[in-house]
């Protein structure tokens, strides 16, 4: 199976950077796991609905250019559907078995993702109403992917 989070801006953060490494590390045993990172978009403080729209389709294109058809993509969306961990789990399990080996997971940036990259996601995901640095939502998302392979594997990990 092949595990990729597409994600939008440098990691700047040494803390995050060693949380992902471990969690990378450990899946290692169960996927073949990586994050490919997209240049965000500078733009000024204050943006118009117009600008804003901009900034997250050029973000846009640049995630879609790392995109495969044959990867099955979830976008992650404050407003898209929020899962336990045996419920992604399961979806992941459910996933390989019935062929998708290629799990694409996105996170944009903070403006979040363009209309072009959640029509082509297969499903969307929600951590919850909170926001969520989009930076420390990498650690979350990778420890998550970790914990599913861990579930599936019936490992005493989850509690």
């Amino acid at each position: 199976m092949n595990i990729k989070i597409i994600v939008v801006g440098k990691l700047k953060e040494k803390y995050l950077k060693q949380g992902i490494a471990e969690y990378a590390k450990r899946l290692s045993k169960f996927c073949k796991f990586k994050i490919v990172e997209v240049a965000d978009e500078k733009a000024p403080e204050k943006l118009s609905e117009a600008e804003m729209i901009k900034v997250k389709e050029i973000e846009g294109e640049r995630i879609l250019s790392k995109v495969k058809d044959k990867e099955y993509v979830y976008a992650l969306a404050i407003l898209g559907q929020e899962r336990s961990s045996e419920g992604l789990a399961q979806e992941i399990q459910s996933l390989g078995t019935y062929g998708h080996s290629d799990i694409t997971f996105i996170i944009g940036g903070s403006l979040g993702l363009s209309e072009a990259v959640l029509k082509r996601a297969d499903t969307e995901i929600s951590f919850g109403r909170f926001t969520l640095p989009h930076q420390l939502m990498r650690l979350v998302l990778t420890e998550q992917i970790y914990r599913s392979f861990m579930i599936n594997a019936g490992s005493p990990y989850h509690k």
